[in-house]
C-alpha cells in the first residue's frame, strides 16, 4: 500500500481549468504507472488517465482526450491531472492510485480521500 494524498480540487465554472496534484509522502512512486479516477455521485468510481513510470506513455478517458493532460514528476514523488475547458459532467471526486501496469485502468490500493471538483454550468 502507497497512502496518497490528492489536493487541487474545488469550484469552477464550465470552460475553467484546474490542476490535480497526487502525492505519495511514505514510498516513492517513481516506478509505478499512476492513474487519475473519479466517482460523481450516485455513480460508480471510473478511469480517467493513466501514465506509465517514465511518463511517457498516457491514457485517457474518451470524454476528458484533448481537455485533460496527466502528467507526473518522479522527483517529487508527485502526479498531476490538468484538466481544462470543464464541463458540469465532470463533477466528480477525484482520486489516484497506482496501477499494476502501464495501460491498466484499475487501481491497486486502497482509496484515499480524495478531492472535490465541482463545475458549474
Amino acid at each position: 500500500q502507497v497512502p496518497l494524498v490528492e489536493s487541487g480540487g474545488g469550484l469552477v465554472q464550465a470552460g475553467g481549468s484546474l490542476r490535480l496534484s497526487c502525492v505519495a509522502s511514505e514510498r516513492t512512486i517513481a516506478t509505478y504507472a499512476m492513474g487519475w479516477f473519479r466517482q460523481a455521485p450516485g455513480k460508480e468510481r471510473e478511469f480517467v488517465a493513466g501514465i506509465n513510470w517514465a511518463g511517457g506513455f498516457t491514457s485517457y478517458k474518451d470524454s476528458v482526450k484533448g481537455r485533460f493532460i496527466i502528467s507526473r514528476d518522479n522527483a517529487k514523488n508527485t502526479v498531476y491531472l490538468q484538466m481544462n475547458s470543464l464541463k458540469p459532467e465532470d463533477t466528480a471526486v477525484y482520486y489516484c492510485n497506482r496501477l499494476r501496469y502501464r495501460g491498466a485502468t484499475e487501481g491497486m490500493d486502497s482509496w484515499g480521500k480524495g478531492t472535490l471538483v465541482t463545475v458549474s454550468s
